[in-house]
């Protein structure tokens, strides 16, 4: 099969398309023919090797998997002896380590459920990183509740366009900050308010938020505080690049030193693969309460130049893959 694999660190360049021994699935696996996947930030540090603390997991000199990509949607190919849940046919998305080729193997109680008709195998492979990220913070993390207030900084990107949604139909009050070009589509999504950073500052506004969903991380604690409510929290998803050493870890760690004290909370999580959280993303999907937003797309062929415009950070929504 074809895969895309590395064998060091650096820029999208190392990214090398190649035939590859295609796996068989195990017992308790299911063998996906890939139609789509799905490029993330994390996929973006995965390359590079960066921040250098990271290699403790990632391989020190060179990364200890040559395979990358996470989100994936496709078409069932086979199936292990112990499978019961799915057969050969059915179209499912989820996520496993090596998606960006034309088969993946994942097991059958992990991250892998049946695709909802109503979307594109391009939608469903937007979802899983993103949209897991998303409702963990949301629901979990910030434990939001129907009626409060909740301001989602850098909405208009893969993160933000999912957030702005789950945060609705979780029953929140959504206001999202975004630049000039975004303030149409975060308002799409149905956000109901937006503040566009370039005309204003979020930060020195009257109004009051129950929580902050912080994609962009663009600004320090003290700034971010002003608008939290006595009780609120910061939910911190992502974070300026930094350098090589610490990269977002450095503005991550300064906030949540900073928010030590005090009744307002601050939290950073990484988002976990579970099948709870990845049916609960389908039913949303097929009740049309959320709706991947799809910057670009690109062949698999294609995957340097879909990572070159994912470091540029000014993504609308997903950046995809077709296979």
């Amino acid at each position: 099969m074809r895969a895309i694999v590395r064998s060091a660190y650096g820029s999208p360049d190392v990214l090398e398309l190649k035939e590859i021994d295609k796996s068989g699935a195990k017992d308790d696996e299911v063998l996906v023919r890939v139609h789509a996947a799905s490029v993330n930030p994390a996929d973006w540090y995965s390359m590079t090797g960066t921040p250098y603390v990271g290699r403790t997991q990632m391989g020190l000199r060179k990364p200890k998997s040559t395979r990358t990509g996470v989100d994936f949607a496709g078409t069932v190919e086979a199936v292990g002896a112990n499978v019961t849940q799915f057969q050969p046919g059915d179209e499912v998305f989820g996520g496993r380590d090596g998606a960006f080729a034309e088969y993946v193997c994942v097991r059958e109680e992990r991250a892998v459920v049946p695709k909802p008709t109503n979307v594109t195998f391009e939608q469903a492979a937007a979802v899983p990183v993103a949209a897991l990220t998303a409702l963990q913070g949301l629901r979990d993390k910030a434990q939001l509740q129907p009626g409060q207030k909740v301001l989602i900084n850098g909405a208009s990107g893969g993160v933000g366009t999912f957030a702005v949604q789950v945060a609705k139909a979780l029953g929140a009050e959504v206001t999202g900050v975004c630049s000039t070009r975004n303030v149409d589509i975060v308002r799409s999504l149905g956000a109901d308010h937006v503040v566009d950073y370039t005309k204003e500052d979020f930060t020195r506004s009257d109004q009051r938020y129950d929580v902050m969903f912080d994609v962009a991380g663009s600004r320090s604690w003290s700034e971010c505080r002003r608008v939290l409510n006595p009780q609120a929290t910061l939910v911190i998803v992502g974070a300026p690049k930094g350098n090589r050493l610490m990269g977002p870890l450095s503005h991550i760690v300064k906030v949540r030193l900073a928010a030590v004290r005090g009744s307002q909370k601050a939290v950073f999580f990484i988002a976990k693969f579970n099948k709870a959280d990845m049916l609960a993303l389908r039913d949303l999907l097929e009740a049309g309460k959320v709706t991947p937003v799809i910057d670009r797309s690109y062949e698999l062929s294609e995957i340097a130049d879909a990572f070159r415009y994912l470091g540029e950070g000014h993504a609308q929504g997903k950046i995809v893959i077709t296979v």
